[in-house]
């Protein structure tokens, strides 16, 4: 979970922001030297949470954390769809658009692992002009087909290739309001994805909403060597749970889709967040089907024809996830001829590869927090806090100078804050930085003009 220094951050279930240094937790102390423990930090947590109920939105209420409620990672860092880049680089392998839908699905099914596996944790707030970069190198991994209409059980795997890179880089793009771009791709393999982060988040009294900003319109990833073929993802609201009984978890309450206009090919995604007796069961529906996909506003899994659907799903979204081939009901559909589409127990994010230290640009992500990440990982809570304070004051004193000056930020890597279809452009300056990645060139100038510095 991420509660921030300066507003609702796309790094988590729920962040929150600051302006004044005298907020509610200014009066919570944790001795230098002493880690305060999970039960501690939930305590506090909670006695900030009762100012938020009846608020709309937390990312308009602004209020500053101390560090020893915070984990050592920028935000930017934390977040990013890519804990398996390895299933982002063969979308486009197969020949059947099926199977690339499909393949599509073990994307998503696979890229927040962090929540399947870790606890919800708090990075540290993004602030204006701060960016990530960052690669990964997977192994070209080609998925086994399904068989759409085969009886014959078999799982989604890989067969072993070659290495390829998957290049990423993030930018926040606005301050007000809190708004980052984001770029991956794999000229290797001709596919890219796009997209801005940005949420809203309301504390219910139990538990912690949050939704897509109003930014926010999905992943956009395209497969270049398809003809341009898009696939556009939408985010699902997700729950911070388990604030009362100090059991922080993420759930998933929603419909979602994940939709191919040049195939005609849709899926509608039902995440189950709780069954009887409120036990959380992550469980998921889905089904696959053809349609008009630009015209199609069909939001319920029993409203779908059945001559339309051509395979549905089933399963957890924290375990395994089953698929079935045709518009037979998933419960009727005999046990050898479900294919297991992912498994993501097994799982775990892939470490990435990132600037060494003496190339990374003051307003990196990983530089710019140096400082308090080594008080906190020293223990010394009270050196993190202030030095976090500094640098969130600064930020709002070049806001100022700005204002001043009738000067409007721009980003550097990205070509506007925010665009009106969700899809950010990348800079002249953003596509060298994605073709150093690729070549394993690290260096950048520095900026003519820095955000929060």
């Amino acid at each position: 979970m991420t509660a921030s220094s300066d507003h609702l951050e796309p790094s988590t279930p729920v962040s929150a922001s600051s302006t004044r240094t005298n907020s509610p937790m200014s009066s919570e102390k944790v001795q230098d030297g002493k880690a305060p423990d999970d039960v501690s930090k939930l305590k506090t947590f909670l006695s900030i949470l009762k100012r938020f109920i009846g608020v709309t939105d937390m990312a308009a209420v602004r209020f500053s954390l101390p560090a020893q409620l915070m984990e050592p990672i920028p935000n930017l860092e934390y977040w990013h769809y890519l804990d398996r880049p390895e299933t982002f680089v063969t979308i486009g392998d197969s020949d059947e658009p099926l199977e690339r839908m499909l393949a599509a699905l073990r994307f998503w099914f696979t890229k927040d692992l962090k929540y399947v596996h870790g606890k919800p944790c708090k990075p540290y707030n993004s602030t204006l002009g701060e960016f990530f970069r960052c690669l990964w190198e997977v192994e070209d991994s080609a998925p086994v087909p399904t068989g759409a209409g085969s009886s014959t059980h078999q799982t989604i795997g890989t067969s072993k290739g070659q290495s390829v890179k998957v290049s990423y880089l993030t930018e926040q793009t606005s301050h007000h309001p809190p708004v980052s771009a984001f770029y991956v791709e794999c000229p290797d393999k001709g596919i890219s994805a796009c997209g801005y982060d940005q949420l809203s988040a309301k504390f219910t009294g139990t538990s912690i909403k949050v939704t897509p900003g109003q930014c926010n319109k999905g992943i956009f990833l395209t497969v270049h060597r398809r003809g341009g073929e898009e696939y556009v993802m939408t985010h699902p609201a997700a729950y911070l749970v388990g604030l009362l009984r100090g059991n922080l978890h993420v759930t998933v309450s929603d419909t979602c889709f994940v939709t191919c206009e040049k195939t005609g090919i849709k899926v509608l995604l039902h995440y189950l967040e709780e069954g009887y007796f409120g036990k959380t069961q992550n469980k998921l529906e889905g089904v696959i089907y053809k349609c008009d996909v630009s015209r199609d506003n069909t939001t319920r899994i029993k409203d779908v024809p059945d001559k339309d659907v051509l395979g549905r799903l089933d399963g957890t979204w924290t375990d395994k996830i089953y698929y079935s081939a045709g518009s037979t009901d998933f419960k009727k559909v005999p046990e050898s001829d479900r294919i297991l589409l992912v498994d993501v127990n097994p799982l775990r994010p892939v470490p990435k590869v990132c600037p060494p230290p003496d190339e990374q640009l003051p307003n990196e992500s990983r530089r710019f927090w140096n400082d308090v990440t080594e008080s906190i990982m020293a223990k010394q809570y009270n050196a993190a806090t202030n030095r976090k304070q500094e640098l969130e004051e600064r930020q709002r004193e070049r806001a100022a100078e700005r204002k001043a000056q009738h000067k409007e930020w721009r980003p550097r890597f990205f070509t506007h804050a925010t665009e009106d279809n969700g899809r950010p452009e990348l800079t002249e300056e953003g596509r060298m930085a994605m073709q150093g990645l690729h070549d394993g060139r690290w260096h950048l100038d520095p900026p003519e003009e820095y955000g929060a510095l």
